[in-house]
C-alpha cells in the first residue's frame, strides 16, 4: 500500500523519519471510523494539499456559507380599484306651481299681509301698478293675491261694486276683441277651457271682472283686456269671502 502511495522511498530514509510520521497519521486517520463526510472532507484535503501544494478549504467554505440565491419574482400585484363616489347632482330648483299648471313667483301667493290704508274691512283694492289684490280684514291686515292686469292702452281706474257672481261662466267676447282677434268664437260655455276660469265677479254695469284664468304666467303681468285675472283657486276663495254690492277700488 505504501508503494502504491509513493511512499515507499520515504520509509527507507532515516532523514526523512518526520514525513514518514505525518503520512502513517494520516493513513491512521482515513482508517478511522469517522463519519463519511468527515473522512471525504479531511482525507481529501490533506492528500490534495500533499500532492498539489493547494488547500481548497476556503473554496469549500465560501460555497457553504455562501448566500442563498434570490427567490423566483411572484407574479406583480396590483392594487384593487379604487372606486370614486361622485356627490350626487342636487335637485334643480323649480318656480312654485299651481294648480291648473303654470308657474308663478312666490310674491304672487295668497297671504295675510299687514294695511294701513284708507279703505275699511271687507273693500277690496286692486294695485294695477304692482299686480296685488287686497282684500282688506280686521285688525290692520289684508289678504292679498296676485293678478294679472290690463295691458297698456286696456288698463283703467275707478270704483265699481260687485253686481253679479258667476260660477263657470260663459264667455262671449265684445264685439271689439272679436274685431281685434277674428278667431275668437261668438259663444264659449263655461269650463276648464274657460278664459274666464272657476268664477267671475262683475264689476257695476261695465264690460270688466274679475275672474280665474287658464293662463297662469299672466299672474303678476299687464296682458289682459282690462279685467283681473285671478289664479282659479285664489279667485275661488275671494268668491267665498264677498258678495253682491262689494265696494271694489281699481288703484
Amino acid at each position: 500500500m505504501l508503494a502504491k502511495l509513493g511512499l515507499a522511498r520515504l520509509v527507507r530514509r532515516p532523514r526523512s523519519g518526520a514525513i514518514v510520521a505525518a503520512a502513517l497519521a494520516a493513513l491512521v486517520a482515513l482508517a478511522a471510523p469517522a463519519p463519511r463526510a468527515q473522512a471525504q472532507d479531511l482525507g481529501g484535503g490533506f492528500l490534495e494539499l500533499l500532492l498539489t501544494g493547494r488547500d481548497p478549504t476556503p473554496q469549500r467554505a465560501a460555497a457553504l456559507y455562501a448566500a442563498p440565491p434570490p427567490a423566483a419574482a411572484g407574479p406583480a400585484r396590483v392594487a384593487p380599484p379604487v372606486e370614486t363616489r361622485r356627490p350626487a347632482p342636487a335637485a334643480p330648483q323649480v318656480a312654485a306651481v299651481r294648480p291648473g299648471g303654470g308657474a308663478i313667483a312666490d310674491i304672487y301667493r295668497r297671504q295675510v299681509v299687514g294695511y294701513d290704508g284708507p279703505h275699511a274691512p271687507g273693500t277690496v283694492v286692486v294695485d294695477t301698478r304692482n299686480k296685488f289684490l287686497f282684500l282688506v280684514q280686521e285688525g290692520g291686515t289684508a289678504l292679498r293675491y296676485g293678478v294679472g292686469v290690463g295691458r297698456e292702452g286696456f288698463s283703467w281706474r275707478g270704483t265699481e261694486r260687485i253686481t253679479r257672481k258667476a260660477e263657470w261662466p260663459d264667455w262671449r267676447p265684445p264685439a271689439a276683441m272679436r274685431r281685434r282677434q277674428p278667431e275668437l268664437p261668438a259663444f264659449m260655455p263655461g269650463g276648464p277651457s274657460n278664459p274666464l276660469g272657476a268664477r267671475a265677479l262683475y264689476l257695476g254695469d261695465t264690460l270688466y271682472r274679475i275672474h280665474g284664468t287658464n293662463e297662469p304666467g299672466s299672474i303678476g303681468r299687464a296682458m289682459s283686456s282690462g279685467c283681473i285675472r285671478m289664479m282659479n283657486d285664489d279667485v275661488v276663495d275671494l268668491y267665498q269671502r264677498v258678495r253682491v254690492g262689494t265696494r271694489v277700488v281699481v288703484m
